[in-house]
């Protein structure tokens, strides 16, 4: 299949399976007479498990490690969950950082009055250094 018809079938941009060509995440891909990229079903599931590792957070790095890993089925999954676990602990990290800025966030709103901006805590708030002299 054409690289269009591999975007499509995976729901990934041309461009972006180009990018993960250069990055090494995907091999160069044999050339048709006419000089098209030409693929298989090698490279639909490849790239269908890279999709679904970005899809669920993996960085680039982890990808390629995952992949690695993949490649070869003879060896214990023991690395595979130090990635998906340490990966886990990333999340589970944004999330706390996510939850404190939801309850920041709105505990500035429930201290708006609705009066004039000049006074809006909101503002206030997103402009902590108000009165200070600014270069």
């Amino acid at each position: 299949m054409k690289i269009g018809e591999l975007a499509r079938a995976t729901d990934t941009k041309v461009e972006t399976i180009r990018y993960y060509e250069g990055a090494g995440l995907l091999a160069p891909p044999a050339r048709t007479g006419g000089n098209y990229r030409s693929y298989g079903t090698e490279e639909l599931l490849r790239l269908s498990f890279i999709r679904r590792a970005r899809d669920l957070g993996f960085s680039l790095d982890e990808v390629r490690e995952l992949l690695a890993l993949a490649d070869d089925r003879d060896q214990p999954c023991g690395a595979v969950d130090a990635v998906a676990s340490s990966h886990l602990v990333t999340i589970e990290r944004k999330i706390a950082d996510l939850s404190q800025m939801r309850d920041e966030l709105a505990r500035v709103i429930g201290g708006c009055r609705l009066g004039k901006v000049g006074d809006c805590k909101i503002i206030q708030t997103l402009e902590p250094m108000r009165g200070a002299t600014r270069n």
